[in-house]
């Protein structure tokens, strides 16, 4: 057991990193942390032609009473009751309007066919404030994903994947990162934390680039698609899914709503 971690977690956190650490979680190296986000737009792929692809964004909406946030209680450890006091739950965000926070808007077929390499840049999911962040992001099959722990106490990451390999890893040093990526389709796999069991996120598995993730406006868009006919999906973790089908042509953009019903 190392002097870092007696100085940064209590005892029977580090006794838990050791055993983390059995589970999968080896191979890591602290480093200074990352900064960044999820991507939230898709952009145009090489072999699409700039000059007539089409587009198509909107935004997501709720109707009916929405769940309120509830309160985290964080005495479990300290650090994270300092960190980040009045803490609330993210599943289920609401906004002024009915627009919906963290959805993620996809295309679910239309793109049979086509093959998109896998970016070499990054997307990252950091536990800051004992919580994930981004909430909810999207990813390619292939792309590196950059897990940070930003915070002075241990975490630990467990992806429940089932397409993909289901991995757990801790992190108990602050600036510690490590990278994992996905071989298959998934949508969507979800993360926690094993030592804090309030955090979660979820990340979409592509193999194609037309995702975005709906922030404090609802909005969300999907650019540089070929011209054709697409099925559409919204996923939320509380509200589920809802899918429309769109044809857009060369050089077009079509708005679209998703709505959710609640009581």
């Amino acid at each position: 057991m190392s002097a870092a971690c007696r100085r940064l977690v209590p005892a029977a956190a580090c006794a838990a990193t050791v055993f983390l650490f059995s589970c999968g979680g080896g191979g890591q190296t602290p480093a200074p942390a990352a900064s960044g986000s999820g991507t939230t737009t898709s952009s145009v792929p090489a072999d699409i032609d700039p000059a007539t692809a089409a587009g198509i964004s909107g935004k997501v909406t709720f109707e009916g009473t929405p769940p309120s946030p509830k309160p985290i209680k964080l005495t479990s450890d300290p650090f994270c009751a300092g960190a980040n006091p009045g803490l609330t739950t993210e599943g289920g965000l609401v906004g002024p309007g009915g627009v919906v926070q963290n959805v993620f808007v996809y295309v679910k077929d239309g793109l049979t066919g086509r093959t998109f390499p896998a970016p070499a840049e990054p997307i990252v999911l950091d536990q800051k404030g004992c919580h994930y962040t981004p909430h909810v992001i999207g990813i390619q099959v292939g792309q590196p994903l950059q897990i940070i722990n930003s915070d002075a106490t241990l975490h630990n990451v467990h992806g429940l994947a089932k397409a993909n390999k289901e991995f757990n890893a801790g992190q108990p040093i602050q600036g510690m990162k490590m990278t994992h990526t996905f071989s298959a389709v998934e949508v969507m796999v979800p993360f926690k934390c094993d030592v804090h069991g309030w955090m979660r996120a979820w990340v979409g598995v592509l193999d194609h680039p037309y995702y975005a993730v709906t922030g404090t406006d609802g909005a969300f868009s999907l650019k540089g698609l070929p011209p054709g006919t697409y099925t559409v999906e919204a996923w939320h973790e509380q509200f589920g899914t809802s899918t429309q089908m769109i044809t857009v042509a060369e050089k077009e953009t079509k708005d679209i709503t998703f709505t959710f019903k609640g009581a």
